[in-house]
């Protein structure tokens, strides 16, 4: 949130928040809710007595909203009152346990059609525990799918390199497996072409090999397709010079190229439906 030189606003705004709260017992994710509204509040200027006295004018974060409504339960001693009107303006709150509004669920039936939409990409059997995760996180574990799918598993990586890349001459161990290590060394980066694409040399336990990236950093002018995405079954992407064949009946429902485009590989170009 651009917060980092205010750190220790945020620390004194956390302990004002949570006392406007109610000095709430502070877990998980209780306690990222007080973290969240002490952020918003540093970011947009405000103080305990703003949120008070102008609330009703006060676009509060969704996780503070879902806390006075009542989502992660009641606190000792109940919401502030006075606060709690604040917040949820018009919506009525909960005063029983959160689950109880939720819809029943069908774990047979879900967890199969779970397992039909995600498992071609996962590369092992999908657990009853990677349902749960996506039914409590739909978005979360999304994403995380179609980073694997993508990018395939990365959990090895070591921590620094996940986040911030290799630098130009340093070399790595990457455990694969017990026992099992891979030397890696990054030799040189190219410059971006036109398309903001870099071509990066490295070596794998000696051997040179070489990939070509997006530079997500480089502003390019150039104008790109549309990528397919690989996990919807109704979106066919270009194969160059492959027979694409139809796995199930469907009716084109648009084609997402004009004639004469250059076409790349994985090149979004039909959608069935």
């Amino acid at each position: 949130m651009g917060l980092e030189d205010k750190f220790p606003e945020v620390t004194k705004m956390y302990s004002e928040v949570n006392k406007l709260f109610g000095d709430i017992v502070k877990v998980t994710p209780s306690s990222k809710v007080v973290g969240d509204m002490a952020q918003y509040m540093i970011s947009n200027g405000l103080t305990a007595e703003d949120v008070l006295e102008r609330g009703d004018s006060i676009s509060f974060p969704q996780s503070v909203i879902g806390f006075f409504k009542g989502e992660l339960g009641q606190p000792v001693g109940g919401f502030p009152a006075k606060l709690q009107k604040i917040v949820l303006k018009d919506e009525k709150p909960f005063t029983d346990r959160p689950n109880a509004h939720l819809e029943p669920i069908d774990f047979d039936k879900e967890f199969n059609a779970f397992k039909r939409k995600f498992s071609s990409g996962m590369g092992r059997e999908l657990l009853i525990t990677d349902f749960l995760s996506y039914k409590l996180y739909p978005k979360v574990f999304t994403d995380a799918y179609n980073h694997h799918v993508k990018y395939g598993n990365v959990v090895n990586i070591p921590t620094k390199n996940f986040f911030y890349g290799m630098e130009i001459g340093e070399e790595i161990i990457v455990e694969l497996d017990r026992g099992k290590n891979i030397l890696v060394s990054l030799m040189l980066k190219g410059e971006p072409d036109e398309a903001g694409n870099v071509s990066i040399y490295f070596k794998v336990n000696g051997q040179l090999r070489n990939v070509i990236i997006k530079d997500k950093s480089v502003k390019v002018d150039k104008v790109e397709n549309v990528k397919a995405d690989t996990s919807d079954p109704k979106q066919i992407a270009m194969k160059m010079e492959t027979t694409v064949t139809a796995t199930e009946e469907g009716i084109v429902d648009r084609v997402q190229l004009n004639g004469g485009s250059l076409v790349n590989s994985e090149d979004l170009v039909v959608v069935l439906k």
